[in-house]
């Protein structure tokens, strides 16, 4: 197993409903990332087509060659892709997918989005996921999650619980709730003493100013790499071992009573 990863979170902006221009915007900053030498990059949430829920259906067709230019490039660059999430459809609606691409070019997993944000009407244009958000990179257990999710401690919980020592999270938040951002990343960290990597769009749409702040967090809850509110990519070398060594330092998973907790 490979414990040290380099991460790049690439923190972009999005034009709305253009999934081509996206697209190329996305593959200038892989390769860029590649060239700084991250074996890991990362891309925020619904980063081909923006929060055109009104009418994301139509842009759900141009999806398959976003995917399969993806898995071109992991296999080419040999990177891993946490390829932020794309508008899905299938059989019963328009889902939020966080796709995940190894570095032969695989989509090994998808993750849909379980808690959908109806501040932003997303209930009302997409479906909710049921499936867990576990996957492996390099032999270690880790999940990624999708904005809004990241208020759901006990979400996040379980699949600390399940293994994951590294936490993915790909979001599209708002400048107002930046400070939320910052201080509820932190505390997936340390209350799961895992790492944590966050990366968020910057920029405009109709009704919405993005607030970046990409973060890469250690399960102490130090910060790794933190970004601005412009375009930028963010990098860290992180050691997945040191997760362990912090569980067996404060053994919170071992001193849990869930006895207790499952009277409520």
């Amino acid at each position: 197993m490979i414990s040290l990863l380099t991460i790049s979170c690439v923190q972009m902006d999005v034009e709305l409903g253009n999934t081509s221009v996206n697209l190329k915007n996305a593959i200038q900053k892989i390769e860029e990332a590649v060239h700084a030498g991250a074996n890991v990059v990362v891309l925020p949430e619904l980063w081909t087509t923006g929060y055109c829920l009104d009418v994301i259906e139509k842009h759900t067709d141009e999806q398959d060659e976003v995917i399969e230019t993806l898995k071109k490039i992991a296999k080419q660059k040999s990177i891993w892709l946490v390829g932020g999430s794309l508008p899905i459809k299938k059989e019963t609606g328009v889902f939020n997918e966080l796709v995940i691409i190894n570095s032969a070019g695989e989509l090994i997993k998808t993750y849909d989005k379980v808690h959908l944000f109806q501040l932003m009407n997303e209930h009302h244009y997409l479906q909710a996921g049921t499936s867990d958000a576990f996957f492996e990179i390099e032999g270690y257990k880790t999940a990624g999650f999708v904005c809004y999710d990241l208020r759901f401690p006990e979400w996040m919980r379980g699949h600390a619980i399940g293994g994951a020592k590294l936490l993915f999270f790909v979001a599209q938040w708002p400048v107002q709730r930046i400070q939320h951002w910052e201080i509820l990343l932190k505390a997936r960290a340390i209350e799961n003493q895992c790492f944590v990597v966050a990366c968020n769009r910057v920029g405009k749409d109709k009704d919405n100013t993005f607030g970046g702040n990409s973060l890469i967090i250690d399960p102490w809850g130090e910060v790794l790499a933190k970004g601005g509110m412009e375009e930028e990519i963010l990098n860290a070398q992180i050691n997945l071992e040191k997760v362990q060594e912090i569980r067996n330092t404060i053994p919170i998973f071992e001193d849990r009573k869930i006895d207790l907790y499952n009277k409520f």
